[in-house]
């Protein structure tokens, strides 16, 4: 009687080329609802831009409502790229650009239009251009992740920008517009006081970094030489 071969084994599973096509390994795939988010957001600008300068308190008040759409995408997309795992390295670039260029346009925009000085909008623009420039320069040392008081202050200026930008005084009694737009520049204060405070850690966690990375070269030169 004829011997049976026994089965053969399967090789290991290859895994399909169209799976995470454009991701290189260990990275999600380029195309994903975070990114979408982040792209998106990257498009509302021109378009928030565009509705400032246009006049009337009803394109004013369609612009502030571009920008809170656009500052909610700011945090959703960075929630879904943590939680499923969607962090691509085109978002670790894309997504703090579409933050400045949004925050950035709306203090310039405002001091353009008289409603904020202009004091105020070069000290917030040198720092997160600086701080920006400075975090994606360190990336060959260390990541720089967001701080605590990075966040907070992110938070004040949205808070801030909103105030300053809602036609308060076209859709308010004089009392209560005035009261809140009173808030709004007491948040502009806030936003200013920790977006110079969390500059100046960045700046100091970034010298850290750089002495303790070279005298650690140092240190390994030393026990090859």
């Amino acid at each position: 009687m004829k011997a049976t071969p026994p089965p053969s084994h399967p090789g290991p599973a290859v895994p399909s080329s169209t799976s995470g096509r454009g991701a290189s390994a260990g990275e999600a795939p380029l195309l994903n609802i975070a990114n979408a988010l982040t792209v998106l957001r990257i498009i509302l600008v021109p378009v928030f831009v565009w509705l400032m300068l246009r006049p009337g308190d009803a394109m004013r008040l369609a612009a502030a409502l571009v920008f809170v759409v656009a500052a909610a995408t700011d945090r959703l997309d960075g929630q879904l790229a943590r939680s499923r795992n969607l962090i691509t390295s085109f978002g670790k670039i894309a997504d703090p650009i579409a933050d400045k260029a949004l925050t950035l346009s709306a203090f310039i925009l405002l001091s353009a239009a008289g409603r904020l000085w202009w004091w105020v909008t070069a000290l917030i623009v040198a720092r997160e251009l600086g701080i920006t420039v400075m975090r994606f320069a360190m990336l060959r040392r260390a990541v720089m992740a967001a701080s605590r008081g990075g966040k907070i202050k992110t938070v004040l200026q949205i808070l801030a920008l909103v105030g300053l930008l809602l036609p308060w005084h076209a859709v308010l009694p004089a009392t209560l517009a005035t009261a809140l737009l009173r808030v709004s520049y007491a948040l502009v204060a806030a936003a200013l006081v920790v977006t110079v405070a969390t500059g100046i850690d960045y700046v100091l966690q970034a010298i850290r970094i750089s002495r303790e990375k070279s005298a650690a070269g140092a240190a390994g030169g030393a026990r090859h030489g």
